[in-house]
């Protein structure tokens, strides 16, 4: 007995996806058919003609694993040819329950599926994304073998829904597929609408057998909420509407991500349907707030500030089928890490148990309809109102989704399409006709008609085209910190009542709220930023939306890598990229970005001052949570720079500030005086509660700079600065200058000398010691530096997919991560070695504020972020007694492997040269 249970686990085990795939409507007796299928294309269309419907999978030559796309790894076959294709496999089931009716159901089969039982013909569905089932129960043999056989069509046509499938194809079976028993009568659904007070409003479809009374219950929270109606059925399908009351109900936040858990039952004719399911009480809304004259969107009468971000949904093995529960429930718990609160599911409908994991663990979720990418004949417009009723019908229960996004930048919605740029139209600035404009406005209406209880918005926009909408979003991709601030104040300050800005055809806005619904720097830069730091840019965006009071929300392009774009918090994998924002605040993270109780630094990133000059900065509060109004906060800040190694904090102080009220309002500034000497100047920020927890973190820096040839720090004796262009030589295989020749690179192995003077001795008449300080990095050295560059500048097909290495993009310099590139580097005085100093990696994110802040244009990237470590050298005393009678040396600095890169003044994190220091 053991050993068969054991045998009954591991096959159990083996079964990919092996959960019930809807946990929000489960049934106790269910088969799972995720696992092997034999395998068949039919490039011929021939499959019909011979009936292989009928040849009990004879012409099945390959295997599958399903549920995964024929064109993924995970699929076993790995092959993206379109077309048509077959599945067959057998199986044994009955259920447990006598007088059973079975169910085959398919999570979802792009595009066409005709489904054989036995070889009979049990239906056909057409869409990529839906979810559907057919009643097998006349045609299913409980004590034989039976047989399911599935032809597919997929050709990739125009009017196909196919959302951003170029990353990686969905082809064929894609979600999971399973049996399922249900007594003669059952439940088809039950909806339910909840509000704040506690009201649950509940539309149940009922199938019944045969007409006579039955008893319809629900029950959640361990039985503490219960309600039970009796229902007076026909034959065929039945709408049963009831509404029960939950006092004092538990809400549903990202916070608290509270779920009635329980059953919904129906008893007739002797049987009981059970369903495992759920709901969250929860309201979203819009509401003007104070003497406001616009919205802000709230989450249970509540202002909520919206921070999130675009989720492609795609794994480099699955496509857009993830290989695992528990990778679905880490994908919101990465996101949660971050401090977001909500998601946006990129033109495509989530996967339940990924939306399960959402509702369970707490993250608000905005879903887009798949779009097509013709044009938008009747064929197409068909097509996609078929896959809409069906997705919004599936995840209406969700309370995570508070909005549905019909389409997403005019795609699919411009006549002439193959002509016309897929994001903007100069070239053809009418190709969205007026026709197409009412019928988006139809699809928002038939949307707002269907689900009452969310925002709807028509069209997210990258052209300033909205029809109709709950929300007023717009897209931008701008790389700067002036250019970002001017265009984001100029949307502001357009959008209100009346203003026909980003709406086209006549319409005009209404008051509904502003928020962003895709930004980024990706595609600011020319030639798309390829991989390179993204935390520089993203803190000053997020500082800058913070600023308006109008603004509730953003959307950040994006969660993860794809395919050809590196612009996500973390790595296709996975794995961590790194912000560096604790070099500047202890402890703080991208997190500290996401606070809906924020101060703002009304600054530029990084600005040019002079040494010991006074300073003002205006500072201002951004709340959206009531957490703590009314309570006496702590404002604590610190100026603190880095000189030579050691930090420095020149000024500090505590302010109270009184926390009352939503949205934007200013502080009392900041005056302080810089560091009398060549400096990065850190003003870091904290929001304290009265109790001195941290609530929020940010920072601003200025590059200060004394009036000395040499530069001035504090130090005793003399300084001589060497600046790291200036070698008299070096030997590399490949070497150039960057950052406007304030950065000395070399790889792969190789060196840098430069001849060294010192003090005379009427400028120093001894020297006891010499120390060195430099700042300096391995280089990794990138395709583009080694073999002429193929790089191709992105366009239409980027959109679909196509693949692109970014070691040949201009502006590539790949952002700090978990990926480390050593190199030795060995520091030699006149031939003698004297220390070999490990140079961990080659990094750019934040922390190459001079880098950043000398970048030559705002919409190109010369080796951005980039930055070393600083490097201190003591030689030794016998060689410093040489020195001191010779006066000059020569410095050679030399990479054994993994190349080297010296960051000068102008440069890096530190503002250094190459300085010797000379002590008397």
């Amino acid at each position: 007995m053991k050993m068969a249970l054991n045998t009954v686990k591991a096959e159990q085990v083996s079964i990919p996806r092996s959960e019930y795939p809807r946990p929000d409507w489960q049934r106790a007796e269910w088969m799972n058919l995720n696992g092997i299928w034999s395998f068949e294309f039919d490039h011929e269309n021939a499959g019909l003609q011979a009936d292989w419907h009928k040849s009990k999978g004879q012409h099945f030559q390959s295997q599958i694993t399903v549920p995964f796309s024929w064109s993924s790894p995970l699929s076993g076959i790995g092959s993206d040819d379109k077309g048509i294709a077959w599945y067959y496999r057998e199986m044994e089931w009955a259920p447990a329950t006598e007088n059973s009716k079975i169910f085959l159901r398919f999570g979802a089969v792009d595009y066409k599926a005709d489904i054989w039982v036995n070889g009979n013909s049990i239906g056909s569905h057409s869409g990529g994304y839906g979810q559907f089932e057919f009643d097998v129960t006349e045609v299913w043999s409980l004590d034989k073998c039976n047989s399911i056989t599935v032809r597919v069509e997929d050709f990739d046509h125009n009017y196909q829904a196919r959302g951003k499938q170029g990353y990686g194809e969905i082809r064929g079976i894609w979600q999971p597929v399973w049996l399922e028993g249900r007594p003669q009568s059952y439940v088809r659904d039950s909806k339910f609408t909840t509000k704040i007070d506690g009201t649950v409003d509940v539309i149940t479809t009922v199938m019944a057998h045969s007409a006579g009374k039955a008893q319809l219950s629900f029950s959640f929270a361990q039985g503490a909420v219960s309600h039970e109606i009796e229902a007076e059925l026909t034959e065929g399908s039945n709408s049963i509407h009831t509404m029960f009351v939950i006092s004092d109900p538990e809400l549903w936040s990202p916070e608290n991500p509270y779920l009635y858990e329980g059953e919904v039952s129906l008893t007739s004719e002797g049987q009981t349907d059970a369903i495992s399911t759920y709901f969250g009480v929860r309201e979203i809304g819009t509401a003007i707030v104070g003497d406001r004259s616009y919205r802000w969107i709230t989450l249970n009468g509540k202002p909520v500030y919206l921070n999130g971000t675009l989720d492609q949904s795609f794994h480099p093995t699955g496509y857009f089928t993830y290989p695992s529960d528990q990778e679905m429930q880490e994908e919101i718990f990465l996101m949660k890490r971050l401090g977001l609160n909500f998601v946006r599911i990129h033109i495509k409908p989530e996967e339940p148990r990924k939306l399960y994991w959402a509702d369970k663990l707490g993250i608000l979720v905005m879903e887009d309809m798949p779009c097509f990418w013709g044009d938008p004949d009747e064929q197409a417009r068909s097509s996609y109102e078929s896959e809409a009723r069906e997705i919004l019908d599936r995840d209406y229960n969700h309370p995570s989704i508070f909005s549905w996004v019909m389409f997403n930048e005019t795609w699919g919605l411009k006549t002439n399409s193959e002509s016309a740029s897929l994001t903007t139209d100069t070239a053809q600035p009418n190709n969205y006709l007026t026709q197409t404009q009412e019928w988006v406005r139809a699809m928002y209406r038939w949307a707002k008609q269907a689900d009452p209880t969310r925002i709807v918005e028509d069209n997210s926009p990258c052209n300033y085209d909205h029809v109709e909408s709950d929300i007023n979003t717009w897209h931008f991709y701008i790389n700067g910190y002036n250019e970002l601030r001017s265009h984001v104040t100029e949307v502001v300050e357009k959008t209100h009542v009346g203003s026909a800005f980003n709406y086209i055809g006549g319409n005009t806005q209404t008051d509904a709220p502003l928020m962003n619904s895709e930004c980024g720097n990706v595609w600011g830069i020319e030639g798309g930023a390829g991989d390179s730091d993204l935390a520089w840019h993203y803190r000053y965006m997020m500082n800058e939306f913070r600023r308006h009071d109008k603004m509730c929300g953003f959307v950040f392009t994006e969660f993860r890598d794809v395919v050809n774009e590196f612009n996500g918090y973390y790595r296709l994998d996975g794995t961590d990229k790194h912000f560096g924002y604790e070099w500047f605040v202890p402890g703080m993270s991208v997190a500290d970005l996401h606070s809906p109780d924020f101060i703002v630094i009304d600054a530029p990133p990084c600005q040019t001052v002079d040494a010991g000059a006074f300073v003002n900065i205006e500072l201002l509060r951004s709340s959206f949570a009531d957490r703590y109004h009314g309570q006496s906060l702590q404002l604590a800040w610190e100026l603190w720079y880095d000189n030579l190694g050691s930090r420095v904090v020149l000024d500090s102080g505590n302010e109270a500030i009184e926390w009352d009220g939503y949205g934007v309002s200013p502080l009392a500034s900041l005056h302080s005086q810089m560091p009398k000497q060549d400096a990065v100047a850190v003003l870091a920020v904290r929001l304290l509660t009265e109790q001195g927890t941290t609530i929020t973190r940010n920072f601003v820096t200025f590059d200060v700079r004394s009036s000395e040839a040499n530069g001035k720090y504090e130090a005793d004796g003399q300084i001589v600065s060497v600046p790291v262009a200036s070698y008299s030589e070096s030997e590399w295989p490949y070497s150039w200058q960057a950052i406007g020749d304030q950065k000395a690179n070399g790889g792969d192995s190789g060196y840098f000398t430069y001849d060294i003077q010192l003090p005379s001795e009427s400028e120093q008449p001894v020297i006891y010691d010499i120390e060195l300080f430099f700042e300096a990095s391995s280089k990794r050295l990138l395709k583009r530096n080694l073999e002429k560059s193929v790089w191709k500048k992105p366009d239409i097909s980027f959109m679909h997919g196509a693949l692109a290495d970014p070691e040949f993009n201009m502006n590539t310099y790949y952002m700090t991560d978990t990926d480390r590139h050593e190199s030795m580097l060995n520091v030699l005085i006149d031939g003698e070695l004297i220390e070999s100093i490990l140079l961990t990696d080659n990094p750019a994110d934040s922390r190459g504020v001079l880098s950043w802040h000398y970048q030559a244009a705002a919409n190109k990237l010369e080796e951005a972020g980039s930055y070393g470590y600083l490097c201190k050298v003591v030689l030794p005393s016998t060689l410093t007694a040489k020195l001191n009678a010779s006066r000059c040396f020569k410095l050679q600095l030399a990479a054994e492997h993994g190349g080297l890169a010296l960051y000068g003044r102008n440069a890096g994190r530190y503002p250094i040269d190459i300085i010797v220091h000379n002590k008397g």
